[in-house]
């Protein structure tokens, strides 16, 4: 997954930064290169004059519709993006937590092996259930003592005048 590593610069990605892959993914949903699009922007916050400078923060783009993952799982992962998902149906996701690119796009990519991961198990199956008879039975005590509370409230019903 995620092989040919090529940083913004242009320039490969050493054996060392590619050592640091996001953890794997099935082989029949792990996304292909070239449905992932990056883009990398200036991060805020700490990080004196090289946050001025060097664009570490990275946007992933994953366009959910049109990769080859199963259509069930497009959809989970769909509903679990919320407002990260676009209208055009393309998942964004914003790592801008370290101070180098290659962590903020491993950190992204990260996130998105996460979420597919989640959205490839398929959500259990309610099994409805009826309530016994004793749950039954406190209901129906709880109801009536509650009514005779109420009951017991405002005017007593022989002292009128």
């Amino acid at each position: 997954m995620f092989q040919g590593l090529t940083l913004a610069t242009g320039k490969q990605a050493s054996n060392m930064e590619r050592s640091r892959t996001p953890p794997s993914i099935d082989s029949t949903l792990a996304p292909y290169e070239t449905q992932i699009e990056e883009r990398f922007v200036r991060a805020s916050g700490p990080g004196g004059q090289n946050v001025n400078k060097v664009a570490t923060a990275v946007e992933l783009r994953f366009d959910v519709g049109a990769s080859s993952l199963p259509r069930a799982v497009q959809a989970r992962l769909a509903v679990m993006a919320g407002s990260r998902m676009t209208r055009s149906g393309v998942l964004v996701l914003d790592s801008r937590e370290h101070r180098t690119q290659v962590q903020n796009r491993e950190a992204a990519r990260a996130r998105l092996a996460l979420m597919i991961r989640q959205a490839a198990v398929p959500p259990k199956a309610r099994t409805p259930t009826r309530p016994g008879r004793a749950a039954k039975e406190r209901r129906l005590a709880a109801k009536k003592l509650r009514a005779v509370v109420k009951g017991s409230r405002g005017r007593s019903h022989g002292d009128e005048d």
